[in-house]
């Protein structure tokens, strides 16, 4: 493979995962505003409900996108197992293996998220819940691994981002959660 085609597979992967990573902060910074208590209004905002569904989809695409740059991007070395099997890349595996493991839990969550109905409701809660670590394995991969981070831009918005999904988590452990 030649050295523009590495170079383009680089651009597309650190594009791709700027933009999963906001559709990630999206779904989750929405997902949590529809069920805190201190944002009542919103909760039942169908337009709020429609961007956390949309949010929680695109996600997919984009990251998929990223994931296969980085297979065919022969610089980042990242073999199919390091996609499943975290900390196991032969370089950077602190960062990227916070990606797998981010990876892991939001397949986990949006593949029991379209088996909702034939969950119980509290053992789907459970695992949905599993969003924030995910979102906080996300957030510490990309700050740690993503070149694009280091830009005092995309920095200040990843970290805005960062403090508002904790400032909403804990205002909701604090003020309580809407009802289902």
């Amino acid at each position: 493979m030649s050295p523009q085609a590495d170079l383009l597979f680089w651009l597309i992967a650190r594009t791709t995962g700027v933009a999963a990573f906001l559709a990630l902060a999206i779904a989750t910074l929405s997902g949590v505003a529809l069920r805190t208590s201190v944002l009542d209004r919103i909760g039942t905002n169908r337009a709020w409900r429609e961007l956390h569904t949309f949010s929680t989809v695109l996600w997919v695409p984009l990251g998929g996108a990223h994931l296969v740059t980085l297979l065919l991007d022969r610089t980042a070395r990242v073999a199919p197992i390091d996609l499943i099997v975290p900390f196991d890349v032969t370089y950077g595996a602190v960062p990227l293996g916070l990606g797998t493991v981010a990876l892991d839990l939001y397949l986990l969550v949006a593949v029991t998220g379209w088996m909702k109905r034939q969950m119980s409701q509290p053992l789907w809660s459970w695992i949905h819940r599993l969003s924030y670590p995910a979102f906080g394995a996300t957030f510490a991969h990309a700050v740690l691994s993503g070149t694009d981070f280091s830009a005092p831009v995309v920095s200040a918005f990843a970290w805005s981002i960062g403090f508002a999904v904790v400032v909403l988590a804990l205002a909701r452990i604090a003020w309580g959660r809407l009802p289902a």
